[in-house]
């Protein structure tokens, strides 16, 4: 069956389009009032960055992440995400969050307080693990901000795509089939950061760390930019690790995909070897292996299970298949108080479900080379009018207009199905309003941020502002999905389950590693 024909058959019953679920990450840095990182420890009116459902930390104290449950309404998460945001400021004083993906001034990299999460054994690994993180690549790298947006199709979708089929014969099935999109995220992913990236630009201070060959433009007293780039955050500069290039994790089924990340958690490195796991007694990384930990893993996607307690991410990979995905590769967008907005929400919907419907062979190392290749070029050229990306390995190329046109006019087949499903048009205007911005470079998020940063002569005046604004509007709403004692009983019920855990230790730290290590000694 071609796209079309798989459309229309998952078509056939509107709860296949209409029950998918979604979850939101949002990652945000707390700044002073002038717009410098903040040296405060997590704020106390939030509870456990441990334990707490909806707001914790990601590396560091200063770096909040928010995060929502699954919901099956985009209107419904973004009212959850908006809730959660406006409880964090009525607790953050006189702080702001900082709107943008790349961070605000650093001065120093000692600056970054490392997330810290208590003393049981599973809050010191988190903090151990961002200890290695901190030797491996540095700090400042670490604070890069984004959103994760994880979505799963429902039983309905599978159902009505497979028939009747048993529960192994299933998840068989449905693991597949989630590969299958993966690869095609690769393939055609870059229009992701071509349309949302806003990342064309960054402060100095975090250029001076990064000792990059890119041929910088400036504007004011140290604000960086590339007059074409789209998402810095996804180049070299950003979320890289020389040591994972070489690992050729594939994704053409979930065995090969869970060999590869095994093999990366059990692989040493000479590197990584040279910095030391204990130094004078003190800890200095979980091993020195490629990958401390599976989280340690850069992808723009990841494939996804719920875990149970004690299990790892692989382990519940291998227990149950494809859970989910998680999308990777979006920028905070500065102009939403949130960071994302419902546009970008359905626009993810539409591309998700033509990535698993159309046909995805399986991918070499050479192809998703290939492809990895267009995604950069995207970073870093996306809004070149001229920019051309090869098509396969063949050789052929298509300026990124005409890529963008012939996938658009599959996705509004997408789009025409899931109005119908809904009763209403709100993915036909989604995809109306983008197919502009393909024809337009000018009206993409990177091209609109840029625009701001040299009217300001520089990022810190857009930040700030934007800041302001965004504080304003969340301050000045009212909750949508939850209320200020809901959230307010979460982070004190919170702090009690850190005391739990704290209490229920019943092993030293070092055996706790022994233990979570024993099969990859």
């Amino acid at each position: 069956m071609d796209f079309s024909q798989r459309l229309q058959q998952v078509a056939a019953n509107p709860d296949s389009l209409t029950q998918i679920g979604r979850g939101l990450e949002r990652e945000a840095l707390r700044i002073t009032p002038e717009g410098g990182l903040s040296a405060e420890q997590h704020p106390v009116g939030l509870g456990s960055a441990l334990t707490n459902k909806w707001v914790t930390t990601d590396f560091a104290e200063s770096l909040l992440e928010f995060i929502t449950p699954v919901s099956q309404d985009v209107d419904h998460l973004l009212g959850q995400l908006g809730d959660i945001h406006q409880f964090t400021y009525s607790q953050l004083g006189q702080e702001n969050l900082w709107p943008m993906s790349m961070p605000c001034f650093v001065g120093n990299e000692d600056d970054i307080q490392l997330a810290q999460y208590g003393t049981s054994n599973t809050g010191k690994m988190k903090t151990l693990y961002r200890e290695g993180l901190k030797h491996r690549y540095g700090s400042v790298m670490q604070v890069i901000s984004g959103v994760h947006f994880n979505f799963s199709f429902p039983e309905a979708f599978w159902d009505q795509l497979f028939g009747e089929q048993e529960e192994k014969a299933r998840q068989q099935s449905v693991s597949d089939a989630y590969f299958g999109l993966i690869r095609n995220y690769y393939r055609f992913g870059w229009l992701i950061p071509y349309l949302f990236g806003a990342s064309p630009a960054l402060c100095g201070s975090f250029l001076n760390k990064s000792s990059s060959p890119m041929s910088f433009e400036k504007v004011g007293a140290g604000t960086y930019y590339l007059p074409n780039a789209t998402a810095l955050r996804l180049s070299d500069l950003g979320y890289t690790n020389s040591e994972q290039s070489s690992l050729k994790i594939g994704f053409n089924s979930l065995d090969q995909y869970l060999d590869g990340l095994k093999k990366a958690i059990r692989t040493p490195s000479e590197k990584f070897a040279q910095i030391g796991i204990k130094q004078d007694g003190e800890y200095r990384q979980l091993n020195a292996n490629v990958l401390q930990i599976e989280n340690e893993l850069y992808a723009p996607i990841r494939p996804k299970r719920v875990a149970l307690s004690g299990e790892k991410p692989s382990e519940a990979l291998g227990r149950g298949g494809v859970e989910y995905i998680e999308v990777r590769s979006l920028d905070v967008n500065p102009f939403s108080p949130v960071g994302i907005n419902a546009d970008q929400v359905r626009f993810l919907d539409l591309f998700l479900t033509w990535a698993v419907l159309s046909p995805s062979d399986p991918m070499d190392d050479a192809e998703l080379e290939c492809w990895r290749d267009n995604w950069n070029r995207v970073v870093l050229d996306g809004r070149n009018p001229d920019l051309q990306l090869k098509i396969g390995c063949n050789g052929e190329r298509l300026t990124v207009q005409q890529w963008g046109t012939r996938v658009f006019a599959e996705l509004a087949q997408v789009a025409a199905e899931m109005d119908k499903a809904a009763g209403n048009d709100a993915y036909q205007k989604t995809l109306s309003q983008l197919q502009a911005w393909i024809d337009d470079p000018s009206l993409t998020l990177s091209a609109q941020l840029l625009d701001q940063v040299i009217a300001h002569e520089g990022i810190g005046g857009v930040g700030l502002s934007l800041a302001s604004n965004h504080r304003e509007a969340l301050q000045g709403r009212d909750y949508q999905c939850y209320n200020q004692q809901v959230m307010m009983q979460e982070a004190d019920d919170s702090v009690e389950r850190q005391q739990e855990i704290e209490q229920a230790d019943s092993l030293s730290f070092d055996a706790f590693l022994d233990d979570y290590f024993a099969d990859i000694q």
